[in-house]
C-alpha cells in the first residue's frame, strides 16, 4: 500500500485525517489555546484582587494546542514577578523598586546574563551589597544570586520539588504533574535576540508584523547558570514570543511538531530519556519553517515536512549543536548528547526518514499506527469514542477547575473574618473586578464575568446569614447580590438561595427553588465539579461532552454543579444537621493537615447530593410523605452510583441523618460507618457516631 504512484502524497493526506480524528484540527487546536488564556486570565486577576504584583503564563503543548490525549502533555507554568525592574537600558530605571541592569557581555554563556543591582534613588550602580542574595564580583559590580529564585518560588508554590530553574509539583495518581518557572520580567527585548529581528529566510516566516509584536513581549530571565559564573548566571527566556510563533503556524506545521513529539516518544525517550526534548523539536521546525518556502507546508505534503524535520534534527545530533532560534548563539543541546548514544539515535532516526511513513506504524500514541493502517487500507471503521468530545469536555472542566480552585484560594482568605471583614473583602473583589472589566478586552472581560458571579453569590449569603442572625429574614439587598450569581452553574448558586429560605422556615419558597434545580439537572449531562480535594476524576458523560464540543466557556452554566461551599460567617444560612462540618476536625487531627485540606473551616458538599436532602427536609415539612421517599431515594442512589462526588463523606453523613429521622437508627450507623470509610481523619461521622451511641445507650 505503499508503492502505488503519489503515494507519498496518498499518506500524507491519510496521515493528516488520522491527527485531525485525534484532535488535532483548527478547531481543537483553538479550543485548546482559548481554555488556557482563559485561565491565564483568571489567575492573573485572582492575584490582582488580592493585591498581588504577578503575571501567571501557561506554556508548552497544552496552550499552544499542540498535544493529544495520548501524548498527555504536562502543564508548564511560568509566574512573573513584576515587583523587580529588569532593564538593559540605563533610560528604563524606575524609582520605588528594585532595580537590575542586565549584563551580556564575554563574561557570559550566549542567551544568559547577570543582574547587577543599582540604587533605588538613582540610576547609578548600587555601591552596598544589600543582603546575602547578593555579592561584589572582582569588578566591584553587585550582583544578584540566582539561587534567590528558590525562596521566591518557595513562597509562590507550595509542595515544588526544584528541577534546575523549574518547580515540578507531582501530583496524585491521575493527575499530571506541573512544571512552574519563576521568573523576573524584562519590558525590553533582549539585546542578544535583536539580530534575528532583521533576518529572513526564504520561507518569509515569520512576518515583520509577527517579529515587532514578539519584540514587543519583551523577554524574562530565570534563575539557572550553566558556566563557571553559574551562581550569577541568568537565563533569558523568550518563551512568550515562542508562544506567539507557535500561534502563527498552521495546521500541518502543527501536525507535523506533534508527529515529531509522538516519534519521540516512541522511539527515542524510553532508550535515551534526556537527551531530545520536545522544545529541540520546535526549535527544528522553526529552523525548517524560515528556511522553506511556504508552499511546502500542505496537507498533502505532511510526510515531506516530516522528513525535513527529522533530516534537520540528524544534523543538530550529529553536531551536537542545536540552536535556539531566537538566541541562535544559546545552543539547546550542549551537554545533552553522549558519544555513546549519539551513532543509535542517528540509526533510528534514519531509519524512520527512510521508512517513507513505515516507520509510523507502530506509533501506539493516539493508536495512530492503527488508525493509519486503516485509513491507508480503505477500510471503514470508527471509533468508539469521538476524541473531539473527549478533549472538549475535558477542557471545559479544566475551565471549572480553575473557578473553583480561585474561589477556594481567595474564600480561604477569609475564612476567619468577621460579618464585617468578610463583606469588606468581597465587596472589595467585586468593584475590582468591575474596574478590571471595564479596562480591558475579550477572555479577560470574560475571566472577570466568570469570577464575579461566583463573589456576588457569596456575599449575598454573606449578608443574609447576617440577616438571619439580627432578626430571622432575609434583606432585599441579600437577594440582590445572591441573584447576580445565580447562573454560575446548574444547581450550587441556587442551592445557596434554597438554603437561605430553609433556615428562614419558607418551605415553600425552597421547594420552588429545588424543583428549578431539579428540573435543569440532568444526570446525563450535568457534571459535579470540586477543586477541594484532589481524586481521580471518572471519565465524562458522553452527553456532557457532546455540549462541549460545540461550545466554550458559556456551557459551564448548563453543564457543570460546583460543590456548594460555606463559610463560618455562613453558619445560619446552614442547615444544622450540614453545620457538624465546619467543626469536622478533632485535636488530634489538626496537625495533620496538609496543604490541599483548605476547605477544612468550611462546610462543603457535593450539590446533587445536598439537592435531595433539602428537598428530604421540605418535603417533610410540607408533610409530602411519598415526595419525600422518593427524593430520600434520589439521595441514596446518587451517593452509591454517582463517580465523580468530592465530598461522598458528607454525604453519607447527611443521609445517616436522614436515616435517624426515619426511625433507622441502624442504618444511620451504618452511613456514618461508611462515611469514616471514605475518609478516615477530618470527618464529622466520628461526632455523628459518638452522639447516636450516646442515644442509644441511654435507650431512646
Amino acid at each position: 500500500m505503499f508503492q502505488q504512484p503519489g503515494y507519498m502524497e496518498n499518506v500524507s493526506l491519510r496521515l493528516s485525517e488520522v491527527l485531525a480524528d485525534t484532535g488535532v484540527d483548527e478547531r481543537i487546536v483553538q479550543k485548546r489555546r482559548r481554555t488556557w488564556l482563559l485561565r491565564e486570565s483568571m489567575l492573573t486577576i485572582s492575584i490582582q484582587l488580592r493585591d498581588g504584583n504577578a503575571s501567571e503564563y501557561f506554556l508548552g503543548s497544552q496552550s499552544e494546542g499542540t498535544t493529544t490525549l495520548g501524548l498527555d502533555s504536562d502543564f508548564d507554568r511560568l509566574i512573573c514577578i513584576n515587583d523587580i525592574n529588569v532593564i538593559q537600558d540605563w533610560a528604563d530605571w524606575e524609582p520605588g523598586k528594585p532595580n537590575y541592569l542586565m549584563i551580556q557581555d564575554e563574561t557570559v554563556s550566549s542567551g544568559y546574563c547577570l543582574l547587577q543591582r543599582l540604587r533605588d534613588d538613582a540610576p547609578l550602580p548600587a555601591n552596598n551589597v544589600h543582603n546575602k542574595n547578593h555579592l561584589r564580583d572582582r569588578t566591584g559590580r553587585i550582583l544578584l544570586k540566582n539561587k534567590i529564585m528558590s525562596a521566591i518560588g518557595d513562597d509562590v508554590i507550595e509542595g515544588g520539588v526544584r528541577h534546575g530553574p523549574a518547580y515540578a509539583q507531582q501530583g496524585q495518581p491521575g493527575f499530571k504533574d506541573i512544571d512552574t518557572v519563576v521568573s523576573l520580567p524584562c519590558k525590553s527585548w533582549a539585546l542578544q535576540a535583536r539580530q534575528w529581528l532583521d533576518q529572513q529566510g526564504v520561507g518569509q516566516w515569520p512576518s515583520d508584523h509577527t517579529k515587532r509584536y514578539c519584540s514587543s513581549t519583551g523577554c524574562s530571565v530565570v534563575g539557572v547558570g550553566r558556566s563557571e559564573n553559574e551562581e550569577f548566571e541568568w537565563r533569558i527566556s523568550t518563551s512568550l514570543a515562542e508562544r506567539c510563533l507557535m500561534f502563527n503556524l498552521n495546521i500541518t506545521q502543527i501536525r507535523c511538531y506533534v508527529l515529531m513529539k509522538m516519534i519521540l516518544k516512541t522511539y527515542i525517550k524510553p532508550h535515551f530519556e534526556d537527551t531530545i526534548s520536545s522544545f529541540m523539536c520546535k526549535t527544528v521546525l522553526f529552523h525548517c519553517i524560515a528556511n522553506t518556502h511556504s508552499y511546502v507546508w500542505r496537507e498533502n505534503n505532511l510526510l515531506v515536512c516530516l522528513s525535513l524535520c527529522l533530516f534537520v534534527l540528524c544534523n543538530c545530533i550529529l553536531n551536537e549543536n542545536c540552536p535556539h532560534f531566537i538566541i541562535p548563539g544559546n545552543n539547546l543541546m550542549r551537554g545533552h548528547i553522549s558519544h555513546e548514544s549519539k551513532p543509535y539515535m542517528l540509526e533510528i532516526l534514519q531509519y524512520i526518514i527512510n521508512s517513507k511513513g513505515r516507520a509510523l506504524l507502530e506509533i501506539e500514541c493516539d493508536d495512530l499506527g492503527t488508525r493509519l493502517q486503516l485509513k491507508m487500507s480503505n477500510l471503514l471503521f470508527e471509533f468508539d469514542i469521538k476524541e473531539s468530545d473527549i478533549i472538549s469536555g475535558q477542557l471545559l472542566e479544566l475551565t471549572a477547575w480553575f473557578i473553583d480552585e480561585i474561589m477556594l484560594n481567595c474564600l480561604t482568605l477569609i475564612t476567619n473574618s468577621s460579618y464585617k471583614e468578610a463583606i469588606q473583602t468581597l465587596l472589595k473583589y467585586i468593584f475590582k473586578v468591575v474596574i478590571i472589566s471595564n479596562q480591558c478586552q475579550r477572555l479577560d472581560k470574560t475571566a472577570c464575568s466568570l469570577l464575579a458571579s461566583h463573589f456576588c453569590t457569596t456575599l449575598g449569603s454573606i449578608l443574609a446569614s447576617l440577616n438571619i442572625q439580627q432578626y430571622n429574614a432575609i434583606s432585599a439587598e441579600a437577594l440582590t447580590w445572591i441573584s447576580l450569581g445565580l447562573n454560575t452553574d446548574v444547581a450550587s448558586s441556587k442551592l445557596k438561595l434554597a438554603s437561605m429560605f430553609y433556615c428562614v422556615g419558607d418551605a415553600q419558597r425552597t421547594e420552588i427553588v429545588l424543583r428549578d434545580i431539579e428540573g435543569n439537572y440532568d444526570l446525563n449531562i450535568v457534571e459535579p465539579i470540586c477543586r477541594c480535594y484532589e481524586f481521580i476524576h471518572q471519565p465524562s458523560r458522553k452527553g456532557f461532552n457532546a455540549i462541549c464540543d460545540n461550545h466554550n466557556e458559556e456551557a459551564i452554566q448548563h453543564t457543570t454543579a460546583f460543590c456548594v461551599k460555606f463559610l463560618p460567617c455562613e453558619i445560619n444560612c446552614v442547615p444544622h444537621e450540614l453545620r457538624h462540618e465546619m467543626f469536622r476536625s478533632t485535636q488530634e487531627n489538626l496537625p495533620l493537615r496538609g496543604r490541599h485540606d483548605k476547605p477544612m473551616n468550611f462546610v462543603v458538599v457535593d450539590s446533587l447530593p445536598y439537592l435531595y436532602f433539602l428537598q428530604y427536609k421540605a418535603y417533610s415539612n410540607l408533610g409530602r410523605q411519598e415526595d419525600k421517599q422518593r427524593t430520600l431515594s434520589n439521595l441514596v442512589r446518587t451517593i452509591d452510583q454517582e463517580p465523580n462526588l468530592a465530598h461522598r463523606e458528607t454525604a453519607l453523613n447527611l443521609l445517616g441523618q436522614c436515616m435517624e429521622q426515619e426511625d433507622r437508627a441502624r442504618d444511620a450507623l451504618h452511613c456514618y460507618l461508611l462515611s469514616l470509610n471514605q475518609r478516615e481523619r477530618n470527618n464529622a461521622a466520628t461526632f455523628h457516631i459518638y452522639r447516636l451511641l450516646s442515644i442509644l445507650g441511654n435507650g431512646h
